[in-house]
């Protein structure tokens, strides 16, 4: 790792209206090494990045690239002065071409004409230097997420950044994708280039990073020149204010008789009959590797997507359940994976969210009750301590923490015997992340079945009664608490190894 710092930001404080998103924040990265940003949502780790993108300009202190000082008007000055920042949402043009989408706004030109046949070559070169061997004709939308990350950074090292940020890089990725773009970010280390890792995942942070700084409330309330040595908890507690020792919450619990009981489900993703159970009180964690078929295995119990064979019952009744408002109407409550896409409506209220399952039953003769709607929404924001300025508030604006929150307000806010979570703290910030563990095991504690799909192994072990382990759609074993650690669940989810089913509950 360099020890000359190269990016330097120098008491830079930045405000919005009502908020004081950054206040005299200063660090420093040197070149050739990889430094964290972590924080909560909000904490400010975000508006550091715009303004070192050249999105906002700071409203005091100085930004300093190899002891110059910086001041940009743009993006395009902050890119050219060596700056890339890989956003969780690409800024690619699916539609043009490898090549077109590195060399975007500076194609190689030869007497006045684009010379396609050099952005090629170029674009593989690029390509190349981070171990990747995609084809520079292919469109960019044909490729997997992983790869067009690879173009993104390339289309950086097109430019010669020195500096690259990386936001929530491996939020969309699988566990091999995420080690080949750790395997990209050394390369980039070796050659002396500035990262910048801003991940809600701690074990990420110690796998990739060399020195970290901690955000909270928009100040630096952490600076570690070296990661070797420190643990999780002096990292969490210094994000969070406070010492979370049990970041999970679990305490033993009395589970009551089977009330999710699934019998030779078969459906989209599900191609052989399928048996589980959830009781009263009970937390079911579903683990698998990606393509494992534990989204499609909820969206089937939901009625997202038709079931082609078996059978649900909840408390011993089949629950016909061929669509989501069946579903609901039978004491099933669905939070998918991607709250953006299909959890909430971005742009209507946050009183509008929670009543958009419960209006049927606020009703009074066919006609809507204004009164009783805010009344309910009221009350399930304050039951999940959903953090918003007003009820009026787009849900849009709300952290992620707070939007899946939100949408587990809208889920108690009609009858609910089954819960369903995917990828519950997906995206989220560790204290958000606690509070949704305590949430979780509340509403176990009062007699719910919840069934929890997550990718992340340790979140699996450590709030589940129970552990199922699914591959190729069908589960291939079931691990009482005392019996699952992770290299027995992560042997069990492998594609080579062969499983037999424990049966069920």
């Amino acid at each position: 790792m360099g020890s000359r710092p190269y990016l330097e930001f120098d008491a830079v404080s930045k405000a919005f209206p009502g908020v004081q998103a950054l206040d005299s924040v200063s660090l420093s990265v040197a070149e050739g090494s990889v430094h964290a940003l972590i924080g909560e949502n909000g904490a400010g780790k975000s508006t550091l990045l715009k303004i070192l993108g050249g999105v906002h300009a700071p409203d005091a202190g100085a930004l300093r690239f190899g002891g110059r000082l910086q001041s940009f008007r743009s993006t395009a000055d902050a890119f050219r002065a060596g700056v890339a920042v890989i956003h969780q949402e690409l800024q690619l043009v699916p539609d043009l071409s490898v090549a077109e989408n590195i060399y975007l706004g500076h194609m190689p030109a030869t007497a006045g004409w684009l010379d396609r046949g050099a952005a090629r070559r170029a674009a593989s070169e690029h390509l190349a230097r981070l171990g990747e061997d995609i084809d520079p004709n292919v469109r960019v939308g044909r490729l997997p997420v992983a790869q067009r990350q690879v173009v993104e950074i390339a289309k950086a090292l097109a430019r010669d950044a020195k500096i690259m940020a990386f936001d929530e890089p491996t939020s969309s990725l699988s566990d091999r994708e995420v080690e080949r773009l750790f395997e990209v970010i050394a390369s980039l280390r070796r050659d002396g280039r500035v990262v910048i890792y801003v991940s809600h995942r701690l074990q990420e942070i110690f796998q990739v990073c060399d020195s970290a700084t901690v955000f909270r409330d928009g100040r630096v309330v952490g600076s570690f020149d070296s990661l070797q040595g420190l643990s999780t908890d002096v990292l969490v507690s210094r994000m969070v204010g406070r010492d979370i020792r049990d970041v999970y919450h679990y305490s033993p619990r009395q589970t009551g008789d089977a009330r999710l009981v699934v019998r030779g489900l078969v459906g989209p993703g599900i191609p052989a009959p399928l048996d589980l159970t959830v009781a009263r009180g009970e937390v079911v964690g579903l683990f698998g590797l990606v393509g494992a078929g534990r989204t499609e295995l909820l969206k089937c119990l939901f009625g997202a997507v038709t079931r082609q064979g078996g059978t649900v019952a909840i408390d011993g009744q089949e629950v016909r359940a061929n669509s989501p408002g069946a579903a609901v109407r039978a004491g099933l409550a669905f939070c998918p994976e991607d709250r953006k896409k299909e959890g909430i409506v971005p742009e209507r209220s946050v009183a509008d969210n929670i009543n958009l399952t419960a209006r049927h039953s606020l009703a009074r003769l066919g006609f809507l009750r204004p009164r009783k709607e805010w009344e309910n929404a009221e009350r399930h924001a304050r039951l999940l301590d959903v953090r918003a300025a007003s009820l009026r508030q787009f849900a849009s604006t709300l952290s992620g923490g707070n939007q899946q929150k939100l949408l587990l307000a809208r889920s108690l806010s009609c009858p609910v015997r089954v819960l369903l979570l995917d990828e519950p703290t997906r995206g989220i910030d560790v204290g958000a992340k606690s509070e949704m563990y305590a949430t979780i095991a509340r509403l176990a504690a009062q007699g719910l079945a919840v069934l929890v799909a997550s990718s992340d192994l340790s979140e699996v072990l450590g709030i589940s009664d129970r552990v199922l382990v699914m591959r190729g759609g069908r589960i291939v074993a079931q691990l009482p608490r005392s019996a699952a650690d992770e290299q027995t669940v992560l042997r069990l989810a492998l594609p080579d190894i062969e499983a037999t089913p424990s049966g069920t509950r």
